[in-house]
């Protein structure tokens, strides 16, 4: 089974307790520049991350960080056995690409050769009030990655 062209990766998500915060950060560290910020979220979104308020994404040099903050949060580090990435984001050059990545997910998983930390479908492709499409998947060791397609915007 020949597996698609190798993705480009579209965003690094990072929990936080402090948005302002950390936006200030990676604007001052990285360079980044904020791009959009939503309040507004899709049930698949609210279903795995239960709590969230508030989401940014920030952008330097084409690389993007989803910084994102959750309802009760207290400013505290979160533990060491914590994940500090919530989720690598990979780029599709298009719907059919989507689809294609989430099917042969499917079909590597269904050969049998591999052990998987969690026994967890990927999610269904969803699409939110931009046109953009993703999907969200754990690899063998229960890592989560995000496919998605941005559909290109009017001329």
């Amino acid at each position: 089974m020949t597996p698609p062209a190798p993705p480009r990766l579209h965003h690094i998500a990072v929990q936080t307790a402090d948005l302002a915060n950390s936006v200030d950060w990676y604007r001052e560290y990285f360079g980044c520049r904020p791009t959009w910020s939503t309040d507004v979220f899709s049930p698949l979104t609210r279903e795995r991350l239960p709590g969230i308020v508030v989401m940014a994404e920030v952008e330097a040099a084409g690389m993007r960080f989803h910084l994102f903050e959750y309802a009760g949060t207290d400013g505290r580090r979160q533990p060491p056995d914590r994940a500090r990435f919530q989720h690598v984001c990979l780029a599709t050059e298009s719907s059919a690409e989507l689809r294609e990545r989430r099917a042969h997910w499917l079909a590597v998983r269904d050969s049998g050769r591999f052990v998987f930390a969690h026994d967890e479908e990927p999610t269904e492709i969803v699409v939110d009030d931009d046109g953009v499409e993703s999907f969200y998947f754990l690899d063998v060791n229960g890592l989560e990655f995000e496919f998605t397609h941005v559909p290109e915007g009017p001329a």
